[in-house]
């Protein structure tokens, strides 16, 4: 049996503010999808879907929001410098920064922003 990553699943308390977020990074979601209740995107083979908390509680029969970190969501980015010139756009947008772009031990460019639920997001870059 073999089975494929297809889909990361984000719930959402406001749709329209967590697309822009997404947005922000460079995603490209039409404006249309920011009242739906379900929104997925296919970015190279991986979705990346947004849900209400109505449909989270209408799949798992009720929907409790999670405390602390449980899953991490990173971006590749092109090169250092566009790690270091996304995360300032973002922040320009006003969004809040968990933690500036700095140089980790492991060898990359790292970065991590609070996404428009709390969620903490990463951008990297080799």
């Amino acid at each position: 049996m073999t089975i494929k990553l297809d889909m990361v699943g984000i719930v959402v308390t406001d749709m329209k503010r967590s697309l822009d977020f997404y947005r922000a990074l460079g995603f490209e979601i039409p404006e249309a999808m920011n009242g739906e209740a379900h929104v997925d995107i296919d970015e190279g083979g991986v979705r990346l879907a947004f849900d209400t908390v109505e449909v989270a509680e209408s799949v798992y029969g009720e929907w409790k929001q999670a405390e602390g970190h449980r899953i991490e969501l990173a971006f590749l980015c092109e090169s250092r410098e566009s790690l270091n010139a996304l995360y300032d756009s973002v922040l320009e947008q006003g969004y809040v920064s968990h933690k500036a772009p700095w140089d980790a031990f492991w060898g990359q460019r790292y970065a991590i922003l609070y996404d428009a639920d709390g969620n903490l997001i990463s951008l990297f870059a080799s």
